[in-house]
């Protein structure tokens, strides 16, 4: 059974105390989130999200199958990848092809996904722990960890990610705990709420250690045990997420999961354990992690956690489910983090965490009913003072993930209007965020490492364009640089400088300067031949 609240009563209308509470923990979760909500995709993690934005873009305008992602990048389309199911991108280009290509679109769906889990930890933490202030607590811890603030309004999948963990260890612990019989209903819900974890993000199969406790649990507790339930509660969900892996692999051309997996994570893991030197540094790579969890994901609220974490109740309903879940999400960060260092790698840690102080918070103004109204009096201002310091130093710490460069938007946004709507480009910059606003297909390039090979190879398949966006970094390439020079410039006069990269434009003379300079390259005199002609020159 849930917890019963107390009702407020407004004229023929009844509200309880603890919807109340709820409503204005999101209303405050949804105003912190709305900050930058018109930006443009450039603020932290660009990255992330200009990959996400082109695939939703690319969902809308080439192949509306949410099996077929594709990115900008690696030539001409299709360029399929692996990842996992594309629910934000699929869902906005769905939205897209009713209202035309808004990114704000994919903001608001993270944000409508990340308010759903502070209303879904609301009434976990409720039941978890039978205490309504231990579920608004966990609400609210929730709604303003400044990790959960931040990426909770990008377009990236790990909100959505969150979500759905969240509802399907809640849905999957009460299923456990207090169906009777193990109906199928209730089978097919949680069974279904794990696949769609696993597929929103495959780190969601850290679900598997509360599931797998509150399994225990049931046991324990001598209830009647379907074995056959649980089996399909911890199979079928793997099943879909290997057919899934399989179905994307058939056809994608980049392997980003597996690769990451394969070719950095299993490796660091083995080297951690195959000398007491990698052990080491994977534990000084563990501790660093960590300390970027408590530097922005969590910053200002971290002392609570630790203090949350140490007077942490067992709930009575289910003893092991937040140590259980929190155990195995540091497990992940110590396997796949100290490889890939991003801090919202770690949001999977924040439901539990904020669960955790939600019930520790229920526990201590549980003992301070017994004390005087005065020391209460005194303990609830001090609350006010202490979460009032961490909220400011959490939004503190993320405030530098707001700024993006207005400049780069501009001359994106400009190089859209200037290059022929269907030229291929190759890009000189890693980064699909910028691509994306440029707003077309290719290639992004070190423009330090690309050879004139490659962009040889590339001009055969297309490309027309080279824009030399990290400017600096193209001149040093000496080799590239010097060959580019064939090529006339879209606008001399260009923050980012573009090349016509068309064989029928070729200036005259520029095959003898290339010759030259190659003489005098083997001669080591490769820069002073490009400074004694004026190109090439370092600014």
């Amino acid at each position: 059974m849930d917890i019963q609240t107390r009702e407020l009563k407004l004229g023929a209308f009844r509200f309880s105390w603890f919807a109340l509470g709820l409503l204005l923990i999101l209303l405050f979760g949804a105003l912190l989130r709305s900050k930058g909500l018109h930006s443009p995709l450039l603020d932290h993690p660009g990255w992330r999200q200009g990959d996400t934005a082109s695939i939703a873009r690319n969902f809308a305008a080439l192949k509306y199958n949410i099996l077929y992602p594709q990115t900008n990048y690696d030539g001409p389309p299709p360029n399929y990848v692996e990842l996992e199911l594309q629910i934000v991108p699929f869902l906005a280009a769905t939205l897209y092809k009713i209202f035309g290509v808004h990114e704000i679109f994919g903001r608001l769906i993270s944000i409508g996904f990340s308010l759903g889990t502070v209303g879904l930890l609301a009434f976990f933490g409720r039941w978890l722990f039978a205490s309504p202030l231990a579920g608004l607590a966990t609400a609210f811890f929730f709604a303003v960890f400044p990790g959960s603030v931040y990426y909770g309004r990008t377009f990236t999948p790990d909100a959505t990610m969150v979500f759905f963990m969240t509802a399907a260890v809640y849905a999957t612990a009460r299923y456990l705990l207090e169906d009777a019989t193990l109906e199928r209903r209730g089978l097919a819900r949680c069974s279904a709420l794990l696949a769609l974890a696993y597929l929103a993000k495959p780190v969601s199969l850290v679900a598997l250690a509360p599931v797998g406790f509150s399994v225990l649990d049931r046991a324990r507790s001598g209830r009647t045990m379907r074995w056959s339930a649980i089996a399909v509660l911890i199979v079928i969900p793997l099943v879909i997420l290997a057919l899934y892996g399989r179905a994307v692999n058939a056809h994608a051309e980049w392997h980003w999961a597996s690769g990451i997996v394969t070719l950095h994570v299993i490796p660091g893991l083995i080297a951690a354990f195959a000398s007491w030197h990698g052990f080491i540094l994977k534990g000084q790579a563990f501790g660093a992690v960590l300390v970027l969890l408590t530097r922005t994901m969590i910053a200002g609220w971290w002392p609570w956690a630790i203090i949350a974490i140490l007077i942490l109740p067992r709930s009575a309903r289910a003893p092991w489910l937040v140590t259980s879940w929190l155990a195995a999400g540091l497990a992940y960060v110590y396997v796949v983090v100290t490889v890939e260092r991003v801090d919202y790698y770690m949001f999977l840690l924040l439901p539990p965490l904020a669960l955790a102080m939600g019930g520790a918070l229920a526990r201590v103004a549980g003992l301070l009913t017994r004390t005087s109204g005065l020391m209460r009096s005194a303990a609830a201002l001090a609350a006010v003072v202490a979460f009032g310091s961490a909220f400011v130093t959490g939004q503190r710490a993320v405030a530098p993930y707001y700024l993006y460069s207005k400049n780069a938007y501009r001359r994106a946004v400009a190089l859209d209007h200037e290059l022929p709507k269907h030229a291929l480009v190759v890009m000189g910059h890693y980064g699909p965020d910028i691509l994306y606003y440029i707003d077309r297909y290719g290639w992004e390039e070190d423009p330090y490492l690309w050879t004139p090979f490659d962009e040889e190879s590339a001009i055969r398949k297309g490309a027309r364009y080279f824009i030399a966006i990290e400017d600096q970094r193209f001149r040093r390439n000496l080799e590239l640089c010097a060959w580019m020079q064939r090529f006339p410039l879209l606008d001399p006069k260009a923050a980012w400088p573009v090349y016509i990269t068309n064989d029928a434009l070729i200036k005259p003379g520029t095959r003898s300067f290339w010759r030259a300079f190659r003489r005098a390259e083997r001669a080591g005199q490769g820069r002073q031949f490009l400074n004694a002609r004026g190109v090439c020159r370092l600014r």
